[in-house]
């Protein structure tokens, strides 16, 4: 060792956290920032049909799926920390495509690199926080992450506004640039590496797909991935829709960034709430609740949307989607911590193949329910309405095979 090299300093649980939640929190802010810039950068790029727009939205996440196949594997053969810097680098570069754009062609491109890129800090840190957290445990420290996490989705919309009042929507990839400066940089002198040199494996075409025959394979990892993916499937095309329903077809215009922030809140509640629950009652009986939930209040309200003609009142949709968006707060965590339950020994590549195939799932299906949007919001609804129902079919399916033992205590992976 040189003598003269600084040691890393271990980071305290809550910058730890801090850290992480940041991490994750530049996929959620590259698309919630973007959602009030949509129509403005429409009508510079040209776009001819106001449901194209999405696209801003969904290629991100396309490229966020395809990248996860790319980091996993690559941060199990170099390290955590390398991949994710280079994810982050590639990010910026994604960025700075969009903010010379001259075309919606080279728009997309550029989405599409921000997504791949950001899928080293967002999958990497998920394989980092099971390098340390097995079982519940990890599903608490996830809960924690995403507590944090949630407040940049609640206040994004406001700051891309807020830049748009001031600036232009160019300036808004600037701040992306910035952000991720300072998430490698604190990333870079704060965190150690958490895999050793004698558990890295070769990255090796070979070992990806023994990766993905590992998962398909192995029902229980299976079933909770597809349910992962079906249930984030609506959200979405929330996330894609949420513009032209709120700002547009229920007219909120300067008041979308609040009613944004608001629905934003029940989804960071529930990651406060099961944080605390989930070491009480385990992630299965949570998930056994939150599911049913929502399949059954969205085929309730769905009688509601059909009695006001597809466009009940702003108060009676809030009201759904706060109770929904809770609900699913519930479910992020614990199926992702689920389906990673059994696959400790392969954590890098394993969390890549749950991520890419949970969001590849959900991005078809959310692009589908978008593009069926017509001033109503029927299409989502159902979207919920058949989205948990098959999630909940997925998770019986994936415990016929019985369900593996979880740690009770914040284990240290061996």
């Amino acid at each position: 060792m040189n003598a003269f090299a600084r040691p890393e300093r271990t980071p305290s649980l809550i910058e730890f956290v801090g850290l992480m939640a940041l991490m994750q929190s530049l996929v959620a802010l590259t698309i919630d920032a973007m959602i009030p810039a949509l129509q403005e950068l429409g009508v510079t790029l040209e776009i001819a049909h106001p449901n194209d727009a999405q696209l801003v939205i969904s290629l991100l996440f396309l490229g966020l799926a395809i990248g996860q196949l790319l980091f996993g594997p690559l941060s199990d053969s170099i390290g955590r920390k390398p991949a994710i810097q280079l994810g982050i680098g590639l990010f910026s570069i994604g960025c700075l495509l969009s903010v010379f754009s001259t075309s919606y062609t080279m728009m997309l491109l550029g989405r599409v690199l921000q997504g791949v890129g950001l899928a080293g800090p967002r999958i990497v840190s998920i394989a980092l926080i099971r390098d340390l957290y097995v079982g519940d445990s990890m599903a608490k420290v996830m809960s924690f992450v995403m507590s944090v996490f949630i407040l940049v989705p609640a206040i994004a919309p406001a700051v891309g506004q807020g830049i748009l009042h001031i600036w232009n929507w160019q300036a808004i990839f600037a701040l992306f640039l910035g952000l991720g400066a300072i998430v490698s940089v604190w990333f870079g002198l704060r965190q150690p590496e958490t895999l050793k040199l004698e558990r890295r494996i070769p990255f090796t075409p070979r070992r990806l797909i023994a990766g993905v025959r590992e998962v398909c394979l192995n029902r229980h990892a299976f079933g909770h991935t597809i349910a992962a993916g079906l249930i984030f499937g609506p959200f979405a095309a929330y996330l894609s829709m949420s513009q032209q329903i709120l700002q547009i077809q229920y007219g909120l215009g300067e008041d979308f960034p609040f009613y944004f922030a608001l629905l934003a809140l029940s989804i960071g509640a529930a990651f406060f709430a099961n944080s605390r629950l989930v070491m009480r009652y385990g992630m299965r009986r949570m998930i056994g609740i939150a599911c049913p939930a929502i399949s059954i209040w969205s085929l309730c309200f769905l009688g509601v949307v059909w009695l006001y003609d597809g466009q009940p009142s702003l108060l009676l949709l809030i009201l759904y989607l706060q109770v929904t968006f809770f609900c699913m707060g519930i479910l992020f965590g614990n199926l992702n911590a689920m389906a990673m339950q059994t696959l400790g020994h392969i954590a890098g590549i394993g969390a890549a193949i749950v991520g890419f195939l949970s969001t590849t799932i959900g991005v078809t299906f959310g692009s589908v329910i978008g593009q069926m949007y017509d001033q109503s919001i029927a299409p989502l609804v159902i979207g919920y309405i058949l989205g948990s129902a098959l999630s909940i079919l997925a998770i019986h399916w994936s415990n016929q095979g019985g369900i593996p033992a979880a740690s009770e205590e914040l284990t240290p992976a061996k």
